[in-house]
């Protein structure tokens, strides 16, 4: 299966995409990735989850302005609609995926 492009990662039809921009040497990236289990796990089939290694997708990185990581993207019809730096806790990542996720 070829590999997709960002853009058309970012764009599934009828369904937000959360993006995690991580690095592998990033000791909050690592706190972030159960909790992105938990969320992914709590909207299943509602939700695509993505991660993106800053060094190995520098170019994506600069474009959505990543200067610190993890940052997580929302991404709601191609579009970013919410964005958060640091870790974050899974209630907060769930109110901001609330209006994007069916019910």
């Amino acid at each position: 299966m070829p590999r997709k492009s960002f853009p058309e990662l970012i764009n599934s039809p009828g369904m937000p995409v959360l993006v995690d921009f991580y690095a592998t040497w990033c000791g909050p990236c690592k706190t972030m990735a159960p909790i992105l289990e938990q969320v992914a796990a709590q909207h299943g089939g509602k939700l695509r989850v993505i991660k993106i290694d800053v060094d190995k997708n520098q170019a994506v990185a600069q474009q959505y302005r990543v200067q610190s990581i993890p940052t997580l993207i929302l991404f709601h019809q191609g579009q970013p609609v919410w964005r958060q730096a640091g870790v974050v806790p899974a209630t907060q990542i769930t109110q901001a995926l609330q209006p994007f996720v069916g019910k």
